[in-house]
């Protein structure tokens, strides 16, 4: 099958505008040379042309459908929380298009497959936001094992804990410890960021395989 061609650059549509997209991915799309941000996302109108109008964006949608059908944007970058992967995700792949999802993929192992089904049978491409692969400590870490500086894994003992915040101390909204939207809470938020560099480092996980052993405190 011949690979398809898409613009250049790349005109990507965001799919929600919070703090992800204000201090991580959207500055970054921006600076990425052969991406456009062409056109962002947000329920609430009055944040939505704030944010295009700081960023210097020109569309802006309150549906994601809209922005999704855009036939100027060629992928799309899910920012979102984790209970609306799946279904904006599925309306891209029904789009044909490109879709970066942010982490986690999805809040359970089987809106993940039926993402991951989605794209493999229209053969698009699929990333999640697992961005800390290339940050300098890491990439050494990977270094390392493939230069066999470290020798065999064996056994993986691994311990996250995450104190409260001021916002979990305050007791405002986050959706990171709302069930409904995050059911794992903050393990989904940010143990999911460790599970993606143990298959880096050292493949993908099989169900009869070695077995690792996580200590998590969240």
């Amino acid at each position: 099958m011949a690979k398809k061609k898409y613009s250049k650059p790349i005109r990507w549509g965001i799919i929600g505008c919070g703090d992800v997209t204000e201090v991580k991915s959207g500055p970054a799309y921006q600076k990425t040379e052969g991406f456009e941000v062409a056109a962002v996302m947000r329920r609430d109108e009055a944040k939505l042309k704030d944010y295009a109008q700081r960023h210097g964006i020109k569309k802006y949608y309150t549906q994601a459908e809209a922005l999704i059908q855009d036939q100027d944007i060629d992928a799309v970058y899910i920012a979102t929380p984790p209970d609306s992967h799946m279904y904006y995700a599925l309306k891209v792949a029904e789009a044909g298009k490109p879709c970066c999802i942010e982490k986690p993929l999805a809040p359970s192992y089987q809106e993940s497959a039926k993402i991951y089904q989605a794209f493999y049978q229209n053969d698009l491409p699929l990333f999640v936001a697992y961005y800390r692969r290339s940050l300098p400590r890491f990439t050494q870490i990977k270094k390392w094992l493939s230069e066999n500086k470290i020798g065999t894994v064996q056994h993986i003992s691994w311990h996250l804990s995450q104190p409260p915040n001021a916002t979990d101390l305050s007791g405002q909204y986050n959706w990171r410890t709302d069930p409904k939207v995050a059911p794992g809470g903050y393990f989904d938020d940010l143990a999911s960021h460790g599970l993606d560099l143990f298959t880096h480092y050292l493949g993908d996980i099989k169900k009869n395989g070695p077995k690792a052993v996580l200590i998590i405190s969240v």
